[in-house]
């Protein structure tokens, strides 16, 4: 693995960069290599950030999944951007997505929920999300009314619940190096057209 990016040899679409890193961050395996953390703005003005995990990346974009009713969502939904920061620490990488927010489609979300361990789905229906609650008895409570209204029976994906794309236009990637002259190269999105077809402008920026 090289010690540093160089521009001869990086992918000429973002996305199949990230993928690269992303391998390369599995093939080392680091603890939780999809972990990112997501920031958005809330109605206030106030910056958040929190981290999440990638379940899916493509050319169309990082998706994660999430209540729709959080502070997270409502943050993501006042503003439609956000900015997502993978921190490869191991490695001496960072990545960095800045980008417009989107729902995936409910077929999407309903087959990454089906595809989840029956715990996490209870965990999903009975958590009051970024709300106010008593103590952990009444959180525990609420899984147990909730495991015990299901039983054995399928547990249906709820309506407050389901996953985001971010779409990028700008995409940085840092590789550490001595003496703190580090290499960040930054893809820009200039122009992308109905047919899938996009241009990226790539620049090197001072560490």
């Amino acid at each position: 693995m090289s010690l540093g990016l160089v521009e001869a040899d990086l992918a000429a679409h973002p996305m199949d960069q990230f993928e690269a890193w992303y391998a390369d961050a599995e093939a080392a395996e680091l603890w939780e290599p999809n972990a990112m953390t997501v920031s958005a703005t809330d109605a206030d003005g106030w910056p958040a950030t929190r981290y999440v995990l990638l379940k899916a990346v493509d050319r169309s974009g990082f998706v994660f999944y999430t209540n729709y009713n959080s502070a997270k969502a409502v943050a993501l939904e006042s503003r439609e951007r956000a900015v997502l920061t993978f921190g490869w620490l191991e490695l001496r990488r960072q990545g960095r997505v800045w980008g417009s927010v989107t729902r995936v489609s409910a077929e999407m979300s309903d087959e990454y929920f089906a595809s989840r361990q029956r715990g996490s789905q209870l965990g999903a229906v009975a958590s009051p999300q970024s709300q106010v609650v008593a103590d952990r008895a009444e959180l525990d409570r609420h899984y147990d009314e909730t495991a015990d209204r299901f039983g054995d029976g399928v547990i249906e994906r709820p309506p407050h619940w389901g996953g985001y794309r971010i779409a990028p236009v700008v995409i940085e990637f840092w590789q550490g190096r001595l003496n703190r002259l580090h290499d960040r190269l930054r893809y820009t999105l200039e122009a992308a057209d109905s047919g899938g077809s996009e241009s990226w402008l790539i620049e090197r920026l001072a560490p």
